[in-house]
């Protein structure tokens, strides 16, 4: 299918994924459906504008049914039909975790959103927030601390609109370490009914979701049910019972959520969740190498054919996926993997080495 197809298609009221599967089914191709032709008059202007704004640099469009498409989020069945993308496309399908809470946290909450995402991106999970003030604009500067680190921005704007304007410089960090990504075309505005929406796309483009401070009536509560019904995990940082901003996260662990003191807790859970979202290539059920396995371990096929693939050079993921012939989501998750059972570890730039096995004694 044409770009601005595509790009007339978004544009297309209440159509996402789902629908669009729909919609090639009935058709013998995209281009061929009857209104589309109307749509596209209707909308000429601003879809020239928007193919001149996809001529400059790192700005991009992903459609559905791009390689380049995020592979986790291309599972639920509500996924838009294709993002725009300012920055690193690539980074959308790196491992993430999505961190979010309120827009008014207290000081204790930021300083745990920071460090959580700080190390945890040291650890090589990309991590996704929604870019607004609060937590979330915590979550992506602790990412931006650490060295290498990645982070994704899901904005409820279009990418040309400057929103929170306080998160400005931000942004500008964001699109040169990691991407900005929204489903909204551009010139659209900061609209109250954007947020609920833009909510599936933070969680679906994770593994899981940790929440840091929220209120009872709050939009992170939206994003970590909306994680729960995508097949996620929801991960929740308890408080002092007297503060407002700990009950949403109370009520989420009694429905379920993983209780969260340090990163080894979430970990412990995205490793299952990891291998769970992993099929290996021309391999029956890859499975993961217990994290207590000795480094000398039979390892799945698979993750032996990754490995040599590696060596002992730092290499990225689409060097990796060049190799080895497997897919880029298989490779992200097989990377998480091998990096949590300690037989790898990150480097700058999204890069990976092997780490040197120790000479016997």
């Amino acid at each position: 299918m044409s770009l601005p197809s595509w790009l007339t298609l978004i544009r297309a009221p209440g159509l996402h994924a789902a629908g669009l599967r729909a919609l090639i089914e009935r058709f013998s191709s995209v281009d061929s459906i009857d209104w589309l032709p109307s749509l596209r008059r209707q909308h000429a202007a601003a879809i020239d504008a928007e193919m001149r704004w996809l001529e400059l640099e790192a700005h991009h469009f992903i459609p559905l049914d791009s390689p380049g498409y995020p592979p986790l989020l291309a599972e639920v069945s509500d996924a838009p039909i294709g993002l725009f993308v300012r920055g690193d496309a690539a980074a959308l399908s790196l491992p993430q975790l999505a961190i979010v809470g309120s827009r008014n946290p207290t000081a204790g909450g930021c300083d745990n959103a920071a460090s959580f995402a700080a190390h945890l991106a040291r650890c090589g999970l990309a991590i996704t927030s929604g870019m607004a003030i609060g937590i979330d604009a915590a979550a992506h500067q602790g990412a931006l601390a650490a060295e290498g680190g990645v982070t994704v921005a899901v904005c409820g704007t279009g990418l040309d609109i400057d929103y929170p304007s306080a998160n400005g410089a931000l942004a500008e960090r964001i699109a040169a370490r990691g991407a900005l990504v929204s489903e909204f075309p551009l010139g659209t505005p900061a609209l109250p009914t954007n947020f609920p929406r833009r909510n599936r796309i933070i969680s679906g483009l994770s593994l899981g979701t940790l929440v840091v401070e929220a209120a009872v009536r709050s939009g992170s509560l939206i994003t970590a049910r909306l994680a729960a019904e995508q097949g996620r995990e929801v991960f929740a940082i308890p408080g002092s019972i007297h503060n407002p901003l700990a009950r949403g996260c109370h009520q989420l662990i009694r429905q379920g959520a993983k209780l969260v003191e340090t990163s080894d807790d979430i970990f412990a859970e995205l490793r299952a969740l990891a291998g769970a979202l992993t099929h290996a290539p021309q391999a029956a059920a890859a499975k993961p190498p217990g994290s207590a396995a000795a480094a000398g371990a039979v390892l799945d096929k698979a993750y032996e054919i990754l490995l040599d693939a590696l060596g002992f050079e730092p290499a990225g993921v689409d060097v990796l996926v060049e190799r080895t012939g497997f897919a880029a989501d298989e490779v992200a998750s097989m990377l998480l993997i091998l990096e949590l059972d300690g037989k790898l570890e990150s480097r700058p730039g999204g890069r990976y080495v092997r780490r040197a096995l120790k000479a016997a004694k």
